[in-house]
């Protein structure tokens, strides 16, 4: 899939940190509070995370569930504003479902990875072609800092044709 010239400058915004915290100040303030990053962003792939810090603690001496599944979310999410060509796309999308499991405690920095972008590119052609509501489910996994799985998420994103109102 080639790249078209809105996705490239998202690309840049989202892969430069400094620009991610000051639109997180207006636009995500909870990645502010949690320390949320983007550390890694291209087509296909998104990389988060979050560090197990005061903030984000849960009385068992882990990073509280909520907490995990914002930057879970993210990385799904910033690949759906990804595909959907920026925000001023003609293509409207809002997350529908989601499903959790959780492996291991979350005692340090974790890493989630969503590599599923084909599938969303795909769900939004098809809404684009069908002119219809598609769904579709993206997982991504979070990891320790030993490659342990911590915990993965299932997100179903919903897209659809803007309407002409």
């Amino acid at each position: 899939m080639k790249i078209n010239k809105k996705q490239e400058a998202l690309l840049k915004r989202l892969n430069n940190r400094i620009i991610f915290k000051l639109v997180s100040i207006f636009k995500l303030p909870m990645a502010i509070v949690t320390n949320l990053k983007i550390e890694e962003i291209n087509l296909f792939e998104c990389r988060t995370s979050v560090k197990y810090n005061y903030l984000n603690k849960n009385p068992f001496k882990s990073t509280y569930f909520a907490v995990q599944s914002m930057a879970a979310e993210l990385s799904t999410g910033a690949l759906a504003l990804l595909t959907v060509d920026g925000l001023n796309s003609d293509v409207s999308f809002i997350l529908v479902g989601n499903s959790a499991r959780f492996i291991k405690k979350a005692k340090e920095k974790t890493v989630f990875i969503c590599n599923e972008g084909d599938k969303l590119h795909k769900a939004v052609a098809r809404a684009r072609s069908t002119n219809e509501q598609i769904e579709e489910t993206v997982k991504t996994i979070g990891y320790n800092n030993n490659q342990e799985i911590i915990s993965e998420f299932k997100f179903t994103w919903s897209f659809r044709i803007k309407s002409s109102d």
